[in-house]
């Protein structure tokens, strides 16, 4: 049997909440969810191939359907997530994650910012092993766009394995989702949870 979610007309990150909820209540093995922007799609497909679903897409320019299909032996409803280990071993490397909601550091003049910030990230490999997220929301996420100038230092630390997120509903306000050129597009959810794991949250 089929399930269907309608999630238009939601923001984010209600369409991967309301999918998260309808996983957690039934043990379901296909599943149709419709979404109106491109921000959703994104982050329920990738929140159903996480939960072991076959994704496929389907648009008509206006809203999408996107579906989920998995062996029928494999349906079970989600289980909560497990909680984050806090025990460290002597020497082991941190979990620092670095939100960034704006193009410019600090407050005063934007000209010396936006070179402060370009900087920043240009620095930030520095960190090595101890730097694990980067967090792009509000304006920061125009720091993954076509037109960064930090564009190469950000594809350079993705290329490194650091975790690039960024914000698919600030995307879609700018207007910048087709202008994305790294890192992954993703919801308040994922947010959250990631800072649940990290050892450490820094704020620009």
């Amino acid at each position: 049997m089929i399930k269907e979610l309608d999630c238009r007309k939601l923001d984010c990150p209600a369409p991967v909440l309301q999918t998260k909820k309808l996983l957690e209540t039934n043990a379901l093995n296909h599943v149709r969810i419709l979404v109106d922007n491109d921000a959703a799609v994104e982050n329920v497909s990738r929140f159903l191939s996480f939960h072991g679903f076959e994704v496929a897409v389907d648009s008509d320019g206006i809203s999408s359907v996107v579906e989920g299909i998995k062996d029928a032996a494999e349906a079970r409803v989600l289980e909560p997530a497990p909680a984050p280990k806090t025990d460290k071993s002597p020497g082991s490397s941190q979990k620092i994650m670095i939100m960034i909601s704006a193009t410019q550091m600090g407050r005063g003049d934007a000209e010396l910012g936006e070179k402060l910030m370009i900087n920043f990230i240009k620095t930030l490999k520095e960190m090595g092993k101890d730097l694990w997220q980067l967090v792009l929301v509000n304006h920061g996420v125009k720091l993954s766009t076509i037109n960064s100038a930090v564009l190469e230092e950000l594809q350079d630390l993705e290329a490194a394995h650091i975790s690039i997120l960024v914000c698919g509903a600030c995307l879609t306000h700018l207007g910048l989702m087709e202008e994305k050129k790294v890192g992954q597009t993703t919801n308040m959810l994922d947010i959250v949870t990631a800072m649940q794991y990290a050892d450490k949250v820094i704020n620009l």
